[in-house]
């Protein structure tokens, strides 16, 4: 790893040629795509559709993003879980996000200011810097997972016997070599654009590849699928309709409705969460303005969201869950009455035993029977008495329904769903070949646009030019803490995931309202638009949408916060009242700024 390092610094290029990237290079480009534009302005529809294809960027770079192991897990999960009744979910959260980046995508390329910069003027400075921050920790912390799925679906789906440090210097050669293209200016930015929507179209078409031939093998209900796709909030509270029949079979229904709803509203949270991101919204402004955009750019602007990140992300996401769906929700296969508690094993033995330690009664009383078994054994511990004398009092206590339930509950993994599809293609390496370079390709373009994004939140941090060196370097953190953090921290501490993802993703739950909002007073703050902005129906029309973006984004972070019932580790202290403690400092370090701000201005 260190000689890996030691080659990136010897491909970095003399500092003049950036700044000769940064000028000359990229305003010639973005003078010939502004002619190319004016061009096809009035001469119909295909002519403007292929010069829109062409210059289309920034919603593929968004797209790179989303489509990484946050999409893939959520969406395998939304499949197991909900079946085709929540294929709404994410598409709908997308929608949403567009709206919102397609409002910061006005703002910016109407005024041509940096967005961060812009909202500490014209806002807030506690909004900027929280927006800011919130970006460069998940970057520098979500890094790890992705090495984390990349590093198994190498040596798991495509059989790699490679060690874990090899697959990481894999993918942070290709990562990096691709962040060079980047930064070397107007001919790099292209090449890596062309590269990232190869990268995306075969993520989609590995997808895509999988429930063609779970449809041509009979494996889907076409009615069923349609339909998953009229969106049902009724998931929120009452089980999903396939799963109905098992709780009301089982020995306790009350519980398992709790459960299972508990389960999906975690579940749509995490799905809507890893829609749009916090760090998408940094990323989208400060890579049209690095591309030269202007005003003259919107219209393409908002094409460019509709195809290149809306399209792919609703056949990669629909794809999994209907792959997922078809081939887990509702299934518990070769359980029937003979099942015990001792032949379920792993997460379906812990929900078995979560439900029956559960119930309404003094349950199994573990410390006697320890103290009873000792007298028969000694010496040792009697591990296999106690162990015996559990699973009985499990199986007395849980019926058939409970045991299908256990199963279908619990979470699979990329490597399940391509086990589970090798019936499907008819063969072992084809099902794990696809899925394998499809979970590769999510995890390789979503560390490649995490560097680009720490690229433009380092500079900005330090207030220096988003192209030249301290670009580079903020490029580059991330794929050391992926890679060195998947090694020795993610994958070794056990409580290294607790410690990073949950607050991590917590937090840019919590900012994506407050992200949403700010942009939301910056379409409508007259000082900064200026005669950029919106009038009459249009302005009504995008203010509603916005609210109904801000709405739901709030409700979700508000659902994500009070359904936090987790510890701090080896402890019984909830992590909740700290959240909330967060959420109230920030909130209230911003309306203090405000106020302050506003008093100025008045005294002025």
């Amino acid at each position: 790893m260190q000689r890996m390092g030691l080659a990136f610094i010897l491909l970095l290029p003399s500092h003049s040629l950036w700044i000769k990237a940064c000028t000359m290079s990229d305003m010639n480009k973005v003078e010939q795509d502004r002619a190319t534009l004016a061009a096809v302005q009035g001469k119909g529809f295909w002519p403007k559709l292929g010069v829109f294809t062409k210059l289309s960027g920034p919603g593929w770079l968004q797209s790179a993003i989303t489509l990484g192991g946050g999409s893939l897990a959520g969406s395998l999960y939304v499949g197991v879980i909900g079946g085709y009744d929540m294929l709404w979910l994410q598409p709908l959260m997308m929608i949403l996000g567009i709206v919102m980046l397609s409002a910061i995508a006005y703002v910016t390329l109407s005024t041509g200011e940096k967005p961060f910069h812009a909202i500490n003027k014209h806002v807030n400075p506690v909004l900027g810097w929280g927006w800011l921050g919130a970006a460069m920790i998940a970057n520098l912390v979500w890094a790890m997972p992705q090495f984390s799925l990349g590093t198994a679906a190498m040596q798991q789906n495509l059989g790699l016997n490679l060690s874990d440090a090899a697959c990481t210097a894999i993918l942070f050669v290709i990562a990096g070599v691709v962040i060079w293209f980047y930064d070397a200016g107007g001919w790099g930015i292209k090449l890596f654009e062309i590269l990232l929507k190869i990268l995306v179209a075969f993520i989609v078409l590995a997808f895509f590849g999988v429930v063609v031939a779970l449809g041509m093998n009979g494996e889907l209900d076409g009615g069923a699928v349609l339909g998953g796709f009229i969106p049902d909030f009724s998931l929120l509270t009452q089980p999903a309709e396939a799963l109905r029949p098992y709780i009301e079979a089982s020995s306790n229904s009350e519980y398992w409705t709790a459960e299972v709803v508990s389960i999906q509203k975690n579940t749509m949270i995490a799905a809507a969460a890893t829609a749009v991101g916090i760090n998408m919204t940094f990323l989208l402004p400060y890579s049209m303005l690095r591309k030269g955009w202007d005003k003259t750019f919107r219209g393409l602007a908002t094409f460019d969201l509709s195809t290149g990140l809306f399209i792919p992300f609703l056949l990669a996401t629909s794809c999994v869950v209907i792959a997922a769906a078809s081939q887990f929700h509702a299934q518990a296969p070769n359980i029937d009455e003979t099942t015990t508690a001792a032949m379920l094993e792993g997460p379906a033995r812990a929900n078995l035993d979560k439900l029956v330690m559960s119930i309404d009664q003094d349950g199994f009383d573990q410390a006697k029977a320890e103290q009873e078994a000792a007298a028969l054994i000694p010496i040792g511990e009697p591990t296999e008495i106690v162990q015996t004398q559990l699973t009985d009092f499990i199986d007395a206590n849980s019926n058939l329904a409970d045991k299908q339930l256990a199963v279908m509950v619990i979470k699979r993994d990329a490597g399940a769903l391509a086990g589970s599809l090798e019936q499907v293609t008819g063969s072992k390496t084809i099902a794990q070949t696809v899925f394998g370079l499809g979970v590769v390709g999510m995890a390789i373009s979503t560390i490649i646009i995490l560097m680009l994004i720490n690229g433009f939140t380092f500079s900005e941090a330090l207030g220096v030019k988003t192209c030249g060196p301290m670009h580079r370097v903020g490029s580059y953190l991330p794929a050391f803490t992926g890679a060195f953090g998947f090694i020795y921290l993610w994958s070794t501490v056990p409580d290294a995931k607790f410690w990073l993802a949950v607050p991590t993703s917590r937090v840019g739950m919590i900012l994506l309202p407050v992200a949403y909002l700010t942009f939301f007073m910056m379409m409508n703050n007259t000082k900064l638009m200026g005669e950029n902005m919106l009038q009459g129906g249009k302005k009504l029309i995008a203010n509603i949408i916005m609210v109904a973006a801000i709405v739901v984004a709030t409700i979700g972070c508000g659902i994500s916060l009070w359904e936090t019932n987790m510890n701090f580790p080896g402890t019984e202290t909830s992590v909740r009242p700290y959240l909330m403690g967060l959420v109230g400092a920030f909130i209230g370090l911003a309306v203090i700024v405000q106020v302050v701000r506003m008093g100025k201005k008045t005294s002025a």
